[in-house]
């Protein structure tokens, strides 16, 4: 008979421990090696993008309006269409249609209908978010950066490599 297990996260304010997963969910029972691999990954991945929050906070730009930003000023002055920037978007269940709308009241992008194509409509950030982007290029490096300041180049490839082959399968 299969046991399933629930567990509940116990928030640390994001913190960074050195708490084994087990700890960090207050469970006493022997997990199996995948199980503890995805709930280190879902917790980890819930740690990085919290830090990331309190960065973008004072911006008031959430992580799914900053991805917008950094797609458009890829576009190196080059307008995107909402397929474009929902097929390069990390988090692929996003709504872009309200993220641009978001964008455009903030005067960080601008939105137009193609000439070419009616249907298709245009969106190109503004100077104005291209000054936010240059404010905090510096600052999400350094959060980079500190995120894995404790792993070698050869551990960052292999984790790089562990990741993609998960994705990959």
């Amino acid at each position: 008979m299969y046991e399933l297990n629930i567990y509940t996260f116990v928030p640390t304010n994001f913190v960074m421990t050195n708490m084994k997963i087990e700890e960090v969910v207050k469970s006493n029972v022997i997990m199996g090696l995948s199980q503890k691999a995805v709930l280190n990954i879902i917790y980890t991945q819930n740690n990085i993008n919290e830090r990331l929050i309190e960065i973008l906070k004072p911006y008031d730009l959430s992580n799914e309006q900053y991805n917008v930003l950094r797609i458009l000023r890829g576009q190196k002055g080059n307008p995107a269409n909402m397929c474009v920037i929902q097929e390069r978007m990390l988090a692929k269940t996003s709504n872009t249609t309200r993220l641009v709308d978001k964008l455009l009241l903030k005067e960080l992008v601008t939105r137009k209908v193609c000439k070419e194509n009616r249907r298709k409509i245009e969106v190109l950030i503004t100077e104005k978010g291209l000054d936010i982007l240059k404010e905090l290029d510096p600052k999400v490096d350094n959060y980079e950066q500190n995120i894995v300041a404790n792993l070698s180049s050869s551990e960052l490839e292999q984790l790089n490599d562990l990741l993609e082959k998960i994705r990959t399968k």
